[in-house]
């Protein structure tokens, strides 16, 4: 069985006393789950990944970012670039969270550049792709996501490798509606064929064995995290709202432990 990956974004919250207690309390766990099928990352604000490093290093938990510049240096005011995550040995940034996209209009290019120069300096994306609620009703969720991995595929298909796809409705996050059981297996099942398909057709007849990694995120909770975890299609959750408790994050994790 592939191995599961509970990412923790823990959005615009908290502070240091906070996360110094959160992170002691999930390194607390890991001793337990080190040999498991699970993997820990978490996705923190800027200021606080000195304390993820601090208390983290060589503890098999990873830790990065929730956003990244698409430049490397320049007259970019509040931008921070993939080498100043790489000073606090971040190994994950997300990218492309619809809460981004559109509060500050990132475009599906600007995402795929900043897909691009994590790749480059070795910090593995977490790509967030979905589609709102009047897209799905509309019967257009696959398009939409479609055309929000056409950019990035515009690279190869093999800059997917060792990569996350996180499957996000748009309708789902905080919303206490995750999608269904039939809804995240389909979607997660398109994403992976659909980059599977792109690369044979580019002539990566191998792309199969590409360690890219496709999960669900969108109101997932201590309740619906079996049933999620448990579709084949899914190799893991992005936790947002049960991230800022440590003992329903360190639940979740412990289920995903189970399956």
């Amino acid at each position: 069985m592939n191995k599961k990956i509970i990412i923790a974004n823990l959005k615009m919250h908290g502070s240091s006393s906070f996360y110094e207690e959160l992170f002691a309390q999930v390194k607390s766990t890991q001793q337990h789950l080190a040999a498991s099928d699970v993997e820990i990352v978490m996705c923190i604000p800027y200021p606080y990944l000195f304390l993820a490093e601090k208390f983290f290093a060589h503890s098999g938990i990873s830790w990065g970012s929730q956003n990244v510049a698409k430049d490397l240096a320049g007259p970019f005011t509040g931008e921070v670039s993939v080498t100043m995550l790489t000073d606090f040995a971040s190994q994950y940034a997300i990218i492309g969270h619809s809460e981004r996209s559109t509060a500050y209009c990132e475009s599906d290019l600007n995402i795929a550049e900043k897909f691009k120069r994590l790749k480059e300096h070795n910090v593995r994306p977490i790509l967030c792709v979905g589609e709102t609620f009047i897209e799905r009703e509309a019967g257009m969720e696959k398009k939409v996501v479609q055309a929000q991995l056409e950019t990035i595929l515009s690279n190869g298909s093999e800059i997917f490798a060792d990569s996350v796809i996180a499957y996000e409705p748009i309708w789902a996050i905080g919303s206490d509606m995750a999608a269904s059981p039939e809804q995240a297996q389909n979607m997660c099942s398109f994403i992976r064929d659909f980059i599977h398909s792109e690369g044979k057709h580019s002539g990566h007849n191998d792309q199969k064995k590409i360690p890219l990694k496709v999960v669900y995120g969108g109101s997932v909770n201590e309740k619906n995290t079996l049933q999620l975890l448990s579709l084949d299609e899914v190799d893991g959750a992005l936790i947002g709202r049960c991230s800022l408790s440590a003992d329903k994050f360190i639940q979740i994790c412990n289920l995903a432990h189970q399956i």
